[in-house]
């Protein structure tokens, strides 16, 4: 790329990606440009989630330290991994540079929102949350969620519940307030048990975090113990008020893009980032989805089925709807990075997040996918959008779908694939009548082609399979020019 910028030069080189690279990928350089794809994707029963997908370069200094902080997090998760990483549309992080271009970010979604709901009816606009604040506070906040639920795994095991499913585990009370008497604690357990002794004398993992939204005590509140020291430690000893105010104008921004989105009929895709800052980013999530979803799913949060602790993270937040009466809405994909994964799991000693082969993540997939269709049917009250380009994936959903009386119509269950991608599967899915959309990619040439390169750096694997694609692409070639319908236009 850098050799053929030199040797055409920015304006023939833009051209040339144009009609090749970009051209296939990317829908264009301004919501005004990606207009005329959108519609005639649309006359084929084919909608589409936008995503202003340019990639801000970082310095060598900013690099080192994502690393470091990456690193110093891998190595505090131990052996409880836990986050996600980069899913099916989007693979770019952005990096802090101050508050106001976080509101230029801000800016650019609510064009992508607007031109979302210009284009097409239901649309969906795709959102990154380091986009909206500072990457530090979210490694911070991710690591604060982290030890807090790592601290009741910790006394689930005092307990012996080891090998019971998270969502079953409790906390039994009395257990909870002898532990907390060795420690010299008794003013905490007050704090724990509140309301909760005369009801069923346990606690469990959503009654735990559910402390976190007591904002007012939370100092007190949020402690972990130090098995060295034999006491309890302040979680918040480094969270200042620098830190809470980031929180707020995160959420603010959030609010801000949820209300447009309201306004425009669209729906928000809130995408996976890397595995040291989901854990703030899902939590974020959750407490716009509590706003915004009471009524019809607004906010969309993702899922990466090649975690292991995928299945976890997706029962336990279906709970937390269905408690609070709101809709549940994920995209579901397998996930992308695993090689980076495993090489930062393997250097700083601890276990792999990420399922030990694809075979695995295909039943983690599925296990998941299954547990929120049947959600659907159930209580009508989940929706989500299977991301993939794997076919037995989608011919699976079409099974279960058609085995639970899930219609189309309904609008519960969206698929979703990558503009340029496996059109075998999005437009005879259109044209039959089910939700499906394609992941469209736009912003200028010049500045959407590094987050291009490392889609393609990061995919190459994918990129093996796309040999189908191209049969039967020949296929319909050799069938156009002996019919001789070579302008064969289908209709819809």
């Amino acid at each position: 790329m850098d050799f053929g910028k030199k040797l055409l030069g920015q304006k023939a080189f833009d051209q040339l990606m144009k009609m090749t690279f970009y051209g296939q990928f990317v829908a264009g350089e301004d919501h005004k440009a990606i207009r005329p794809l959108i519609q005639r994707n649309l006359a084929y029963g084919v909608g589409s989630v936008l995503d202003y997908s340019v990639e801000e370069d970082i310095s060598q200094e900013e690099a080192e330290q994502t690393t470091m902080h990456s690193s110093a997090s891998g190595r505090q998760r131990g052996s409880k991994g836990n986050g996600c990483n980069e899913e099916f549309g989007g693979s770019h992080t952005y990096f802090y540079a101050d508050e106001s271009k976080c509101d230029q970010h801000m800016e650019t979604f609510i064009k992508c929102i607007q031109a979302s709901g210009g284009s097409s009816r239901d649309g969906f606009s795709a959102i990154k949350m380091t986009a909206l604040g500072r990457p530090q506070f979210l490694l911070q906040f991710s690591e604060l969620l982290v030890k807090w639920r790592r601290f009741f795994n910790f006394l689930a095991s005092k307990q012996g519940q080891d090998g019971v499913d998270i969502s079953e585990q409790k906390l039994d009370l009395r257990q909870l307030q002898e532990f907390l008497n060795r420690l010299g604690e008794k003013d905490h357990y007050s704090v724990f048990a509140a309301g909760r002794e005369e009801a069923s004398g346990t606690i469990d993992l959503l009654d735990w975090n559910s402390f976190l939204d007591d904002r007012a005590n939370l100092s007190e509140m949020l402690v972990v113990p130090n098995v060295k020291l034999g006491e309890l430690e302040p979680l918040l000893k480094d969270f200042s008020p620098e830190e809470e105010g980031q929180m707020k104008r995160i959420l603010q921004r959030m609010d801000v893009l949820a209300k447009h989105a309201k306004e425009n009929g669209v729906r928000l895709m809130v995408d996976a980032e890397q595995t040291y800052l989901q854990p703030a980013i899902s939590r974020l999530t959750l407490e716009m989805q509590r706003v915004y979803n009471k009524d019809k799913p607004v906010i969309f949060n993702t899922y990466q089925c090649y975690l292991k602790e995928a299945y976890d993270n997706i029962t336990l937040d279906v709970e937390v709807s269905r408690r609070e009466g709101w809709h549940f809405a994920a995209k579901l994909v397998r996930g992308a990075y695993m090689h980076q994964e495993r090489q930062r799991a393997l250097e700083f000693g601890y276990e792999d997040p990420i399922n030990p082969d694809y075979e695995s993540t295909n039943t983690m997939y599925h296990r998941c996918l299954d547990f929120v269709l049947d959600e659907i049917a159930l209580n009508q009250n989940a929706n989500v959008m299977v991301a993939t380009h794997n076919e037995n994936t989608v011919k699976h959903t079409l099974m279960r779908m058609n085995e639970l009386a899930l219609l189309p119509r309904e609008n519960k269950v969206f698929f979703g694939q990558l503009l340029g991608m496996c059109d075998q599967i999005s437009f005879p899915l259109g044209q039959a009548g089910f939700p499906v959309y394609k992941y469209v990619p736009y912003g200028p040439v010049n500045e959407v082609m590094p987050y291009l390169t490392r889609r393609a750096q990061e995919n190459r694997g994918f990129m093996k399979g796309v040999q189908k694609e191209r049969e039967l692409l020949w296929k319909e070639l050799k069938r156009r020019i002996a019919s001789r319908e070579l302008l064969y236009r289908p209709l819809y």
